[in-house]
């Protein structure tokens, strides 16, 4: 069942009408899928970046009917570190985007290419390979630990384009892997190049990288994720603050899909927009993890419907009944965040095809 069709199953239910309440009509002009720092909006549907070794053939040509909403094209730790190793992988899939027919790839919304880190020798010529191709419209770099990186990264996306005439700015994902980054999140996440989008990228995303965090910081990952509780949150707040998407952890459990269902509803608890997967059967669960439930759907609902009664009778707040018992007050701030959750279920319905249901 689409979005659309639940939203309105669910309020016909309980006999609701948004259409033409004020609180709704209000907000219809807000988009929130994905917000950029500008104001622009960018109506693409981010969940899920599954990441794929260009080392593989045989990986390479199953991306081709993923489902995952991001397909990161991998150059970096998937790949051996051999410099023949890198250089085999970066011509195999500079080959692969050449020669598949552009009807078979993924979208250029949904391509992606982590770089190796500009540390190593292998960056310049990374990223000079994969800009050759216009489908790859999104880097995921590495180890990004300061805004300086991001200026190294910028002018490397420059030089690469010198000449070209593509009409789009590069997305750019900003790996966070130490204390360093964390340390600098707030001048990372409000970074932007000194000669502009078009010309020297645009960052577009905030990605957490665990493993990477806590063996440079020395902390000790246990199944409650406790540890990283503070930067998960610093994050996605550093991330909301400037427009960005936050993309949350690899669940390295990719067998155990009951606590990978549990780490996504985690994950979307702190806010964040999407999940990386290292294998093709977590992308279902986190689809179906990052997406509103009904019972989220129909408390919305209400609130809207049940403000513009207050409104009308010159009330400001008013209780919401609550399961079990008692009554929740209800005023301005609830009713923002629920218009714009209703909103957003609209501009969602046609790319989501199934519903999430609550664990438990």
């Amino acid at each position: 069942m689409s979005y659309d069709a639940l939203l309105r199953r669910t309020l016909i239910q309980h006999d609701i009408n948004l259409e033409g309440t004020a609180a709704y009509q209000r907000h219809r002009y807000v988009r929130t899928l994905s917000t950029t720092g500008n104001g622009k909006t960018d109506q693409v549907l981010r969940r899920s970046y599954l990441y794929v070794p260009s080392s593989s053939d045989r990986m390479l040509d199953k991306s081709l009917s993923t489902p995952s909403d991001v397909v990161i094209y991998d150059l970096e730790d998937s790949v051996p570190p051999s410099p023949h190793d890198k250089d085999t992988a970066r011509q195999r899939l500079s080959t692969f985007l050449s020669r598949t027919p552009q009807s078979k790839l993924p979208h250029h919304d949904r391509i992606a290419v982590r770089l190796n880190d500009i540390n190593t020798p292998f960056f310049e010529h990374d990223i000079s390979e994969v800009l050759k191709s216009p489908f790859v419209r999104t880097l995921v770099l590495p180890k990004i630990h300061s805004v300086r990186d991001l200026h190294h990264v910028s002018r490397a996306i420059r030089a690469a384009r010198a000449g070209s005439s593509t009409p789009f700015p590069i997305r750019i994902v900003a790996s966070i892997e130490s204390a360093r980054s964390a340390w600098n999140l707030g001048e990372i996440a409000s970074w932007t190049s000194e000669y502009g989008p078009d010309a020297g990228g645009k960052l577009g995303a905030l990605l957490f990288a665990a493993e990477d965090y806590c063996a440079d910081t020395s902390v000790v990952r246990t199944p409650s994720r406790l540890e990283l509780l503070y930067v998960r949150s610093q994050i996605t707040i550093a991330a909301k603050a400037f427009g960005l998407d936050a993309i949350d952890m690899v669940c390295v459990n990719y067998k155990d899909l009951d606590y990978l269902r549990d780490e996504c509803e985690d994950g979307r608890r702190l806010g964040f927009n999407g999940k990386q997967a290292i294998h093709p059967a977590q992308v279902d669960i986190i689809h179906s993890t990052f997406v509103p439930t009904e019972k989220e759907i129909l408390r919305a609902a209400k609130i809207l419907h049940q403000m513009e009664v207050a409104h009308s009778s010159q009330k400001g707040a008013f209780g919401l009944e609550m399961e079990g018992g008692g009554k929740e007050m209800i005023d301005a701030p609830m009713l923002k965040q629920a218009s714009l959750y209703i909103f957003l279920l609209h501009e969602m319905s046609h790319l989501i095809v199934r519903l999430r249901t609550p664990s438990g």
